[in-house]
């Protein structure tokens, strides 16, 4: 006999809207989600199960009688402006949890190794000048774009930052999906990065789902929340006036290490256009809103001008950035993919310790997202662990 079971409309709706589905969305996965909703009809077990997997809800929760208080494990400083999301997604929390598991681990290796707290952890605050701590992460990173361009190209600017950030001692994650999931993406709407402090595993992660110029960023606003010793969940809005006091300060920490304010005085010419503002972008792999920023922060452009300039801007940005995703093609080599999403130093870190005998190979190839030996020793051969 088929059994049928009763759930909740509340339990329907928060299960829906906690996996990132509009309502099109939801019914067309789940044509019966109406009737459900309404009580005209009730789900079989099966049914259910399959809607559990689907949203990435946890099956036994469904049959509680109102949505469970889902908090999030970082402090959330997002502004959210104009976005509608109420609760943090299923998506959101699993990366979070996922990378906790990994800090956890490296955090564990690195007592058991006598390594030693990562200098800069914890040695700023909200008071420091954000020019001077501009400086100091600059000479870390090794940095300086007063003279020169970072890099060629936005993709190169990510990578060598990415690579001193990690060198520095900060594991540095970046992924679009949850795992491997590509069914899973990020939404940039939802979270930009968020940070894991700790003295031993500071932790990074950036959205990968998002325009490059905008994950340079982020990696540098995530940084500056490391260097302040606290975790936090970001939007990262370059120029946001509102939101808390550590948003407004890591913002103006990552403007400056990536466009310092007396470089922006002697670059700018008063060219305001799309062309003039995509020639300053590219000198100093920024987004053209974190141009217009800038400008305004050395007084080039009176505020009142520069809020019809961004929203200008920012529509036209967004249109380029919906058009250049539709087109994007595939995630490119696995092991290249993967080394970035797992951090270089924690995957080094975990092969090394599975090949010593501290990790069992079950455990490494669980925290290394692979499932064979051959891609256990593919991956270790890409992050240079041989």
């Amino acid at each position: 006999m088929t059994v049928h079971v009763d759930v909740a409309p509340t339990i329907l709706d928060w299960a829906v809207e906690r996996a990132g589905w509009d309502e099109e969305t939801a019914e067309r996965k789940f044509p019966q989600l109406t009737e459900w909703r309404a009580g005209t009809r009730r789900p079989t077990v099966k049914q259910l199960e399959r809607f559990a997997k689907a949203t990435h809800a946890p099956f036994g929760q469904l049959f509680l009688s109102a949505p469970p208080e889902e908090s999030l494990p970082v402090p959330d400083m997002r502004t959210l402006r104009g976005t509608g999301i109420t609760r943090p997604s299923a998506d959101l929390l699993d990366t979070i949890y996922q990378c906790q598991t990994r800090q956890s681990w490296f955090r564990d290796h690195a007592v058991e190794n006598g390594m030693e707290p990562v200098a800069y952890v914890a040695t700023a605050t909200t008071d420091d000048d954000p020019t001077v701590m501009a400086q100091r992460m600059q000479e870390v990173l090794g940095v300086d774009p007063r003279t020169e361009p970072l890099a060629p190209s936005w993709s190169a600017a990510f990578r060598l930052l990415s690579d001193q950030v990690e060198a520095s001692g900060t594991l540095v994650m970046v992924n679009g999906v949850v795992g491997s999931d590509t069914h899973r993406a990020l939404r940039p709407e939802e979270f930009r990065g968020f940070t894991l402090a700790d003295d031993l595993a500071p932790v990074v992660f950036i959205n990968g789902a998002d325009s490059k110029s905008a994950q340079i960023f982020t990696l540098l606003h995530e940084f500056a929340h490391v260097w302040l010793g606290g975790s936090a969940l970001s939007d990262v809005v370059p120029g946001e006036e509102g939101g808390p006091p550590e948003e407004r300060w890591c913002n103006a920490v990552a403007a400056e290490v990536l466009m310092p304010i007396e470089s922006v005085r002697s670059t700018f010419r008063g060219d305001l256009s799309a062309e003039g503002l995509d020639v300053l972008a590219r000198r100093f792999t920024v987004s053209t809103l974190v141009v217009l920023q800038r400008l305004v922060d050395a007084e080039l452009v009176p505020r009142e001008r520069f809020r019809e300039l961004y929203a200008q801007e920012e529509e036209r940005v967004l249109a380029l950035f919906a058009e250049t995703t539709e087109n994007r093609s595939g995630g490119g080599n696995f092991y290249n993919v993967q080394s970035q999403r797992l951090s270089r130093q924690f995957a080094r870190a975990v092969v090394a310790s599975a090949r010593e005998g501290g990790t069992s190979y079950r455990d490494a190839y669980k925290l290394l997202g692979t499932k064979k030996h051959s891609t256990f020793e593919a991956l270790a051969e890409r992050v240079g662990t041989r």
